[in-house]
């Protein structure tokens, strides 16, 4: 973590200066403060230029319930919010999962089949973890409100209604039986799954039903069953399935219970389940074991459905979107494949830099149809993962010949990256290259999540995560390998990359700003941070930076990790090196090769208006 670049501050780094507002023209409106609102009223937070505003209908924050696994592609990302330390500490692990059957010998009971390493070893340096979902919004609420904007949540606002027009929108908005209408340059709805922005433009949940009834309940119990702290999925013979996900505190856990089967039309609602139905039917469902409940937390019934939106924008044809809609708001599914709220905050961790960069001006608002086109379908694959997922855990249990893993434990095992949330890739487009030059670096899919990897910093010899330079600062980074050869001959090659680079950053660097405030250049040299000093690489890499002029101390890194070469590690080709371009949401723009300006240069004169 960097502080005291401008000016010495003492407290704490976290806590910015406020800044006042320069105008009350609002220039972001989000509308609903779960977890795709605060992921995005977060990152806009930290821009003092930009006038955020947070609407939600609820009286004041949530306390309990709802969401609570947070994959590891979320962990990535809490990291460039500063706080992935903290759900670290607090959140329950999940290191292994657990798969039970019916008995063979008894099918009335349940035995344990199997277990697996829940996240395969190396796909992240994040951990898979389980925390209430409340606390993930206090924690970005505390960005918030420590963020030189001072960002709070109205609460107690109802949206009314929504208009457009070419100079912005209009959101009318109820509070304590008052009205009132505010204008702003974007909204974003994320409102859920009853979304009053969605409808006010005309956009419609499409999907199906499973015609199942599911119960979900937080508890606090004793049990004689043995894997209660595991991540366990049990599939009794004719009772039905349970989940269970131990939670955070170590005696809290949750269960998602398969109930009664659905008849068309019928609502769960029409049920009149209770609590003390989801207990009964765990109960059967884990026979010879029992669950003694001393206390539910939180519970609730659903049905499982599957809806998405055909765009995640208002724009029809060529016209820059206006309104956008992000998590429940566009995309609603089971909660048992633990998708949502991670899906959720990454719409809204991809929209938030591209809304900095217009709004700043740094690019044209065309950027903005990359939204929907890069989530939509990203939501789709939700979509289809989680209607199997639901068939199968609702599927009675059976293998096929010469199998022992049911088949919800071999699908599981199959599409563990997808659970991870690492699976998702951008296809080629302005902002992602189309891997001519993939072979350079392996290691680093185009399109997909930059890979992190153990490196050390060459100024101090600190063992640190190359993916954790990245902070949620609408920043780009790029990655420079020199390669083999001789530290000096790296250094060299590094002195020659700077040359042929310094007229292509600049066209993308304002006047005044520091050298990057809008792309970001470091470097990894394949040497042992004893062979040179920090004062041997040229200036861009160690820049004088703020107002006093200080140098940056933390773009160089060397390979010589006692955990492994990231050359090594990432497939890098070492003659003659490569370049990767990482987007702001941490996802590969493009591998280049080795002094390769040219092509750098077409496409960030793509993305940024020329300064």
């Amino acid at each position: 973590m960097q502080f005291h670049l401008d000016t010495f501050r003492p407290g704490d780094p976290d806590l910015f200066p406020s800044v006042e507002p320069a105008s009350d023209e609002i220039d972001v409106l989000i509308v609903g403060a779960g977890p795709a609102g605060l992921t995005l009223a977060a990152y806009l937070s930290r821009f003092p230029t930009i006038r955020t505003v947070l609407l939600e209908r609820k009286d004041g924050p949530m306390e309990k319930g709802q969401a609570d696994g947070v994959s590891c592609r979320s962990m990535e990302m809490f990291q460039t919010f500063g706080f992935a330390e903290r759900v670290k500490r607090e959140a329950y692990w999940v290191n292994e999962a657990t798969f039970w059957k019916p008995d063979p010998e008894d099918p009335a009971r349940i035995t344990r089949n199997g277990r697996v390493q829940d996240v395969e070893e190396g796909l992240s340096e994040m951990p898979h973890v389980i925390l209430n979902q409340a606390r993930v919004h206090d924690m970005y609420l505390e960005v918030m409100r420590k963020s030189p904007t001072r960002l709070e949540p109205l609460y107690g606002r109802a949206v009314t209604g929504l208009r457009t027009d070419p100079d912005g929108v209009t959101v009318d908005v109820e509070h304590g039986g008052k009205k009132e209408s505010l204008r702003a340059r974007y909204v974003v709805g994320c409102d859920g799954a009853r979304s009053a922005v969605r409808r006010a433009i005309g956009r419609k949940l499409e999907g199906d039903s499973a015609n199942q009834a599911w119960g979900v309940m937080d508890i606090l119990c004793n049990t004689d069953f043995p894997d209660i702290r595991y991540k366990s999925l049990i599939q009794s013979a004719e009772q039905g399935t349970v989940l269970i996900i131990p939670r955070e505190g170590g005696y809290l856990v949750r269960l998602y219970v398969e109930m009664d089967k659905l008849n068309p039309e019928e609502r769960v609602a029409n049920r009149d389940l209770q609590a003390s139905d989801l207990i009964a039917a765990a109960n059967r469902i884990l026979a010879p074991y029992t669950i003694d409940v001393k206390e539910v937390a939180w519970w609730s019934v659903y049905e499982i459905g599957h809806r998405l939106t055909d765009r995640f924008d208002d724009a029809e044809g060529d016209p820059i979107p206006q309104v956008f809609i992000a998590g429940d708001a566009c995309h609603t599914h089971s909660p048992k494949a633990g998708q949502g709220m991670n899906v959720s905050m990454g719409d809204a961790f991809n929209l938030g830099w591209k809304l900095v960069q217009v709004l700043a001006g740094a690019s044209d608002a065309s950027l903005l149809r990359s939204y929907s086109e890069e989530r939509q379908s990203v939501a789709q694959d939700l979509i289809d993962f989680d209607h199997e997922w639901a068939r199968i855990m609702s599927a009675p249990p059976e293998t096929r010949e010469g199998e022992d893993a049911p088949r919800f434990q071999k699908y599981f095992v199959e599409h563990g990256r997808y659970t991870a949330g690492v699976s998702v890739r951008y296809t080629p487009s302005l902002l992602t290259g189309d891997g001519r030059w993939q072979h350079l670096a392996k290691g680093f899919p185009i399109g997909m999540r930059f890979h992190s990897a153990p490196v050390i910093r060459l100024a101090d010899g600190k063992s640190v995560h190359l993916g954790h330079v990245q902070r949620a600062d609408a920043r780009w980074s790029l990655l420079a390998f020199p390669g083999g050869g001789t530290p000096e001959v790296q250094i060299e090659r590094l002195r020659a990359l700077c040359a042929r680079l310094d007229p292509v950053l600049e066209a993308v660097t304002p006047k005044g700003g520091d050298p990057d405030c809008r792309v970001d250049l470091r470097a990894v040299l394949d040497a042992h941070h004893h062979a040179l000093d920090i004062t041997a690489v040229p200036e861009r890499l160690f820049p004088a930076k703020g107002a006093l002029g200080l140098r940056d101390y933390e773009k160089v890194f060397c390979s010589d990790h006692p955990q492994g070469n990231v050359y090594d590690m990432r497939g890098i080709n070492r003659d003659p090196g490569c370049l990767i371009l990482v987007r702001p949401d941490q996802y590969v723009a493009n591998v280049l090769p080795w002094g390769e300006a040219a092509a750098l240069a077409e496409q960030l004169g793509g993305i940024f208006k020329p300064t």
